[in-house]
């Protein structure tokens, strides 16, 4: 699709759509890597800050792909996996937890909650507005990769609490706001709390550096492509081998 495709498409906002797809999800329960991700960096503290933009898909109508994954280490290894559940098919790892949630033991839901559990984050484009910790960013079109916390700030904008807020849809280029990304050490861990989106406002005026950024966009369906998933087998004999469990039990 083209920029000129999208802006037709989306001559008024897509905030509709975008609050009809934040619904089926919330209904349900600084630098570039090697892969053309954006990190923001942190002091020595754990504090950090810069300002963003999300950007709408260059080839979906949705912006962001959501991804389920498992990282944990057992007696033989290391598991790090993406679970089959992010394209809407059976995991054994899932399938091993529901298993264990089910035994009626504290323990084994334990097991689940501080060990074996999905983790939940989100991918999309965004353009590098404000990066104090490396300025040649600014302007560059990144992948993002980020967690609940700061999908729920989308989400609130989206789909305000008070009638006297206005709706914002984060991905537009036109009615689109910028991202105040505040990073705090709270106890050891990553905290957004302060994070908070501008007035809304148009990414810009001028159609060739919309043209620019939008051609600098990646693709995000790479990321739910089936041939991206290890098989079920393949997950199922790397769990056993890392929980260093027999064949003969079988967990799922």
């Amino acid at each position: 699709m083209s920029l000129a495709q999208w802006k037709k498409k989306n001559s008024t906002s897509n905030i509709d759509k975008l609050t009809e797809e934040l619904s089926k999800l919330t209904d349900k329960g600084p630098r570039r890597d090697d892969d053309g991700f954006w990190k923001p960096e942190v002091d020595k503290s754990g504090n950090g800050s810069a300002i963003i933009r999300f950007l709408p898909s260059p080839d979906s109508d949705v912006p962001f792909v959501r991804i389920w994954d498992h990282g944990f280490q057992g007696p033989g290894g290391w598991f790090i996996e993406k679970s089959l559940t992010t394209i809407n098919q059976a995991c054994p790892i899932s399938e091993y937890n529901s298993m264990l949630w089910n035994s009626g033991t504290e323990a084994d839901k334990t097991f689940v909650r501080t060990k074996t559990k999905r983790r939940l984050s989100f991918i999309s484009n965004i353009v590098v507005i404000k990066d104090p910790s490396r300025p040649e960013n600014e302007g560059q079109v990144f992948l993002y990769k980020f967690g609940k916390k700061i999908f729920d700030k989308i989400n609130d904008a989206a789909m305000p609490e008070f009638d006297d807020e206005e709706k914002v849809d984060a991905f537009s280029l036109g009615e689109g706001a910028n991202f105040r990304l505040k990073i705090r050490n709270v106890e050891g861990y990553r905290n957004y709390d302060r994070s908070e989106f501008d007035s809304p406002s148009a990414l810009s005026e001028d159609d060739s550096e919309l043209e620019r950024i939008w051609k600098s966009e990646n693709s995000l369906q790479e990321f739910v492509n089936e041939s991206n998933f290890k098989s079920y087998e393949q997950l199922k004999d790397r769990l056993m081998r890392v929980l260093n469990m027999e064949q003969k039990q079988e967990p799922v």
